[in-house]
């Protein structure tokens, strides 16, 4: 079947209605009428009911649609990396982070702008709160998200950083003195509610439901971005783990930091939208697998 003929049938099949299809694509109405007969010779079964008021798919059709779509989205794609390969890396590539960890990846960062430098690089600052939407609305091309990532439509890639993780507390807490916690002592406290948009199995990775003894963890307060936390917690209303590299960017008066000295270590990976997927996304990946992944210590780590 030649790619044309595909074409045709995927359009007549998207608008039912064969003078639409004909204007849609530039071709006569004979010419689309003639593919779609030369389908169904092929296959030996209509493809399209026909009345004088409507056109609809059968059941055949239907199969076949979902078929040829999806090699057709396969053909397409190979084209366009195909076409960017001969142009180069150029353009603009979109990498997002939480917060301020791009200043934890540049030397990747350097490395690829030195590297490639037609294509531009943007940072731009996602949330955790709306973790997937910046990539699944094309806001971003690929992020540095925590693992682990279960995302039937994303692609996880390599891990770039590794961190310990400390416990934000009220500069008044009791903990203070202690001076370091156990994931144990979260059931005493009221910690992070990250709102119901956030998929549950990746905010457990971050702060599980319940200590390592069975223990219910209270969540607190909804906190929808980084300085609405660091609110809740200054004005004791909860407290929450958060990685290494925090204490090095922030020091609020009214808030300490404590080594959580049994809690596992943060793996942030690259992410992006399997679909999207570019010369200029894989050339920033194939750059950032020139280095290892680099540790984070807390204090007292």
């Amino acid at each position: 079947m030649e790619l044309r003929d595909i074409e045709i049938f995927l359009a007549l099949a998207e608008e039912l209605h064969f003078g639409r299809t004909a204007e849609r694509l530039r071709i006569s109405q004979a010419r689309v009428s003639q593919a779609i007969k030369k389908q169904e010779r092929r296959i030996g079964a209509a493809l399209f009911e026909r009345t004088s008021r409507t056109v609809t798919l059968t059941p055949v059709g239907k199969v076949l649609r979902v078929e040829l779509q999806q090699a057709y989205d396969l053909i397409q794609g190979g084209l366009a990396r195909a076409g960017e390969a001969a142009l180069g890396v150029r353009g603009t590539l979109r990498l997002g982070v939480m917060g301020v960890l791009a200043q934890e990846l540049r030397e990747v960062i350097e490395a690829f702008r030195a590297r490639y430098p037609d294509c531009d690089l943007d940072i731009v600052e996602i949330h955790f709160s709306e973790a997937f939407a910046p990539l699944r609305t094309g806001k971003t091309d690929l992020q540095l998200m925590w693992r682990p990532v279960h995302e039937p439509d994303l692609t996880v890639g390599p891990t770039l950083l590794t961190e310990d993780r400390v416990l934000a507390v009220a500069a008044d807490s009791h903990l203070v003195e202690r001076g370091t916690v156990s994931l144990e002592d979260l059931g005493d406290l009221r910690v992070l509610d990250p709102g119901p948009e956030v998929p549950g199995y990746w905010f457990e990775a971050m702060l599980p439901s319940h200590t390592p003894k069975g223990r219910r963890i209270e969540r607190g307060p909804v906190g929808r971005t980084f300085h609405e936390i660091l609110a809740h917690i200054e004005a004791g209303q909860m407290a929450c783990p958060v990685n290494a590299h925090v204490p090095r960017y922030y020091t609020p008066p009214g808030i300490a930091f404590l080594p959580i000295h049994d809690a596992p270590v943060t793996e942030w990976a690259l992410v992006w939208n399997t679909a999207d997927e570019s010369a200029r996304l894989r050339a920033f990946l194939q750059t950032a697998q020139d280095f290892e992944a680099r540790h984070i210590a807390g204090a007292g780590r």
